[in-house]
C-alpha cells in the first residue's frame, strides 16, 4: 500500500508541475503533491527525500503567494 500511495502521490506532483504555466493554481497543487511525496519519503524511512520534498513545497508555496501578488498588483 505504501508504495502505491508514494506512485501516486509523486504521479500528480509531476502532473501538477507540467500543468503549472496554465494556472496559478496547479502551483499550488504542485505544493501539495510535494508535501504528498514528503509524507511518502519519512512514511518509507528515506528521510533525505521527505526533506527534500517538504523544501520543494515551501518554495512552490512561495511560487504560488508570489504570482497572486504579481496578478493582483496587475488588475488594481
Amino acid at each position: 500500500m505504501l508504495t502505491i500511495y508514494g506512485a501516486c502521490a509523486v504521479t500528480f506532483m509531476m502532473v501538477m508541475y507540467a500543468l503549472e504555466n496554465r494556472d496559478q493554481r496547479f502551483v499550488l497543487a504542485f505544493a501539495v503533491g510535494c508535501a504528498l511525496s514528503s509524507s511518502y519519503g519519512f512514511l518509507a524511512g528515506t528521510w533525505p527525500f521527505g526533506v527534500v520534498e517538504a523544501m520543494w513545497s515551501l518554495i512552490a508555496l512561495r511560487r504560488y503567494t508570489d504570482r497572486v501578488r504579481t496578478q493582483t498588483a496587475q488588475t488594481d
